[in-house]
């Protein structure tokens, strides 16, 4: 759906919301709700509705009446995200799999590249939102709307932290099963896809983990 024929409250909580997923928003980087409005360009009553949203979904916290920002994830949060999306993700691409044609397919591989480019240029932003144009698009295929409902809170917990892992080790060193996955795809074989997906996911966890243990988090 075209955003201009969105409610504003919906856009600005779209917005907000990716600020999160794609790393605008670090883990424990305080932002006023007035800063919102002025870098969104809106009213103070649709930020208010979309910061509640968001923290309903536990991906904002208040800080005060007028400051909110990301928690940051400790490591016993991450063990949780870690069992979910590794019940629920590569489930998700196994079900998708029979599901795909080939211009699909060739859609993901599109994205895929989009992300190896980011990755080759260092672009955090890029990386972190094709990253999850990747595997949403994927899961979106499974027809599971319960569960993939499920994975994007879980992406909406997990997601801000890989720009932890990003401005630590870079973006040469990120995990990427992804050119796995498409091959599988591309082949029928919805196992195999399911463990590049679960490799995908559990490298990714590592090196959170790693990130956080040197943060002392």
């Amino acid at each position: 759906m075209n955003d201009t024929k969105l409610p504003a409250h919906e856009i600005v909580y779209r917005r907000i919301r990716e600020m999160v997923l794609f790393g605008e928003l670090a883990p424990g980087q305080p932002v006023t709700i007035q800063g919102l409005v002025e870098t969104l360009g809106t009213g103070i009553t649709p930020v208010r509705e979309a910061i509640r949203r968001l923290t309903a979904e536990g991906a904002l916290e208040f800080k005060d009446n007028r400051r909110v920002c990301v928690p940051e994830l400790a490591a016993r949060h991450l063990d949780e995200l870690a069992f979910a999306r590794v019940a629920l993700e590569p489930h998700l691409a196994e079900i998708a799999t029979a599901r795909l044609n080939s211009s699909d397919i060739e859609a993901l591989e599109a994205t895929d590249a989009q992300v190896n480019a980011a990755i080759r240029s260092g672009d955090i932003r890029a990386y972190l939102e094709h990253n999850y144009r990747f595997h949403t698009a994927l899961y979106a295929h499974s027809g599971a709307d319960i569960l993939c409902s499920m994975v994007q809170g879980l992406w909406l917990r997990v997601g801000p932290s890989l720009r932890i892992v990003c401005g630590r080790y870079g973006t040469l060193n990120l995990p990427d099963k992804h050119e796995e996955a498409i091959r599988a795809l591309r082949q029928g074989r919805a196992r195999d896809v399911a463990a590049a997906i679960r490799d995908d996911i559990v490298q990714g966890q590592d090196q959170i983990r790693a990130a956080l243990a040197e943060s002392g988090a």
